[in-house]
């Protein structure tokens, strides 16, 4: 993949987007949960707002089926390719689109749902992206939005002296950009002031160095630490520094690695 002049913070290479499909295969179960309890459905018509190279976007289209339709929206035109080239190669409904969510034309009144993981965290405006997916929702139409709540809680056990520096690095970045990281404290109020009926969920992952969960904070690690370095955040030593004692992290049997903390929201539009 091309580098592109506006790509994510944290890139849309080959690498990332390999990351990406680790972190979904971590995550999957509990977007299907949140899809579950919205009841998204054959021949529903549902928006993956923020869709990145498209992982949900295959899934959600495989149980909307035919009569159905994904509409995959991304700013990246790379990962718009890779969802094009996907829906091709597997016959799938999936419309897709390369905007960013201010740029984004939907039509009133014609989505059964929107699924959204990780995106409103990048944006400035969230408010006002809500705003316009709900004018496009049916009445009954749901919004599933999946988003961190509290990245200070990610934490491991036992610490590290330049580990630890390089993880509040990382947030202290995030918190640089435009956006809310955590976001999702601000979505309950949010959508409940737009007239939304609303239910939630704390999403948490505790990782160990034998399980799968543990290689998605190990894939950020080895991608990121060296872009703080690049953002002048950590010095090139203090990410060596930090990623050695990962690495000695993950050789101790008995570690823990405590994931940030995210929050899901089931919105219906009344």
């Amino acid at each position: 993949m091309t580098k592109e002049a506006n790509e994510y913070i944290l890139g849309t290479n080959s690498d990332e987007l390999h990351r990406l499909g680790l972190q979904h295969q971590v995550w999957a179960s509990e977007a299907h949960t949140g899809w579950e309890i919205a009841g998204f459905s054959a021949g529903d018509t549902l928006l993956d707002l923020g869709s990145g190279p498209g992982f949900c976007s295959k899934e959600l289209a495989y149980i909307v089926g035919d009569q159905g339709k994904i509409i995959a929206v991304d700013k990246s035109q790379n990962y718009i390719n890779f969802i094009q080239q996907t829906s091709d190669l597997h016959s799938l409904n999936i419309e897709a689109i390369c905007s960013d969510f201010d740029d984004l034309k939907l039509t009133k009144n014609t989505l059964d749902g929107m699924y959204c993981r990780w995106a409103l965290a990048w944006v400035s405006n969230p408010r006002e992206v809500l705003e316009k997916v709900y004018a496009a929702l049916k009445p009954g139409g749901k919004m599933v939005i999946q988003e961190y709540f509290d990245w200070s809680t990610h934490q491991t056990i036992p610490n590290y002296a330049h580990l630890d520096r390089a993880i509040a690095s990382c947030l202290k970045s995030f918190k640089d950009q435009p956006g809310d990281i955590d976001v999702g404290k601000e979505l309950p109020s949010i959508l409940t002031e737009m007239g939304m009926e609303i239910s939630t969920r704390p999403l948490a992952k505790f990782a160990r160095p034998d399980d799968q969960i543990w290689q998605w904070p190990k894939s950020f690690y080895e991608i990121y630490f060296p872009k703080l370095a690049e953002m002048d955040y950590l010095s090139a030593k203090e990410v060596n520094l930090a990623l050695e004692e990962f690495r000695e992290l993950e050789k101790n049997k008995v570690a823990h690695l405590f994931c940030p903390t995210l929050i899901e929201v089931v919105a219906t539009k009344v």
